[in-house]
């Protein structure tokens, strides 16, 4: 076994390109991946915040907040996706009108 630890998450082709980040407590940015470390920890530029509905927290609202350059700390990080290629679709769950 070597001593070199190997993350799972290969964050190197996301470098200059865009990302979303969900984090814990439900807040959701996307913005330009500047850089990261073996922790998680994000750099993002131009970075932008979706804000909840406040009658339901589960739900984006169209409102955002223009962030800047902001750290992300990795204990926080849950998920990291590219901007690019990636569409919302209707949820094939639900059932219409609900």
């Amino acid at each position: 076994m070597s001593g070199r630890k190997e993350t799972v998450l290969d964050l190197a082709k996301f470098v200059d390109k865009g990302v979303q980040v969900k984090l814990t407590g439900g807040r959701q940015v996307t913005g330009t991946l500047k850089g990261y470390d073996q922790l998680l920890n994000l750099v993002l530029d131009e970075a932008v915040e979706f804000e909840r509905e406040q009658d339901d927290p589960l739900k984006l609202s169209a409102k955002t907040r223009q962030l800047g350059l902001i750290v992300c700390r990795g204990t926080a990080v849950m998920l990291v996706s590219p901007t690019d290629g990636t569409d919302e679709i209707a949820n094939p769950f639900q059932a219409d009108g609900a």
